[in-house]
């Protein structure tokens, strides 16, 4: 069941997927502006590139949370699947799932390039690519909660981010810190530990969270 349900998911995003060519965009330009806005030195940039690369992502996948629940809302889709499944968590995971795939990973994909044009060494491109893999499905997996919550409102876009951007605090300062370090030659284990712990933690808690929210917004 699962299966089918990531594959219903990831073919309902691809038709929509202008909505996740959106946040891929403003993620890009956003990183790609910054040099221009402060300064093009090297030096500087390798400093402030590791948060510049993941608040612009975080902001991405805020912007990408719209199409979560939104069209399976609208159409009565969402509370049938939820009522008749067997198992409310996999719908819900299934959802986060294909949501990462089709807007996470690109961010993933992506950032190497940001990060060299930001003049990040190796070892920083590295702990960068691992520590968005190890984040970004969190960051999917706290905006499934707040959308849910919000999905029932018409300008539920600034609730959201007052429910969701706290929350995303953890993991911009151990995602940044574990690049940081890296660049600075230091070891970063720590700080990818810590997010594999919130990734395996959100994995079991947050899709049950979210099945609840929802069911408040349905009701």
């Amino acid at each position: 069941m699962f299966s089918q349900l990531l594959k219903r998911e990831l073919l309902r995003q691809w038709r929509s997927r202008q909505d996740l060519l959106n946040p891929l965009m403003f993620f890009v330009i956003t990183v790609s502006l910054f040099p221009l806005a402060v300064t093009p030195e090297g030096k500087l940039l390798t400093q402030m590139g590791p948060g510049v690369i993941w608040v612009a992502a975080l902001l991405a996948t805020m912007l990408s949370l719209e199409s979560l629940y939104r069209d399976d809302y609208h159409d009565g889709t969402l509370e049938l699947l939820l009522i008749q499944s067997d198992s409310p968590y996999l719908v819900v995971l299934a959802k986060i799932l294909s949501h990462w795939l089709s807007s996470g990973l690109a961010l993933v994909l992506i950032s190497p390039l940001l990060a060299m044009m930001l003049h990040l060494n190796v070892n920083a491109v590295i702990s960068l690519v691992i520590s968005l893999l190890l984040g970004t499905p969190v960051l999917s997996l706290l905006g499934a909660v707040g959308m849910g919550l919000t999905v029932g409102l018409r300008q539920g876009g600034v609730l959201l981010s007052l429910l969701i951007l706290p929350l995303y605090i953890p993991v911009l300062i151990f995602g940044t810190g574990a690049v940081s370090a890296a660049a600075m030659g230091f070891a970063y284990s720590g700080q990818l530990a810590v997010l594999g712990a919130f990734l395996f933690g959100g994995m079991a808690l947050l899709p049950l969270a979210a099945v609840a929210a929802i069911k408040v917004s349905i009701r």
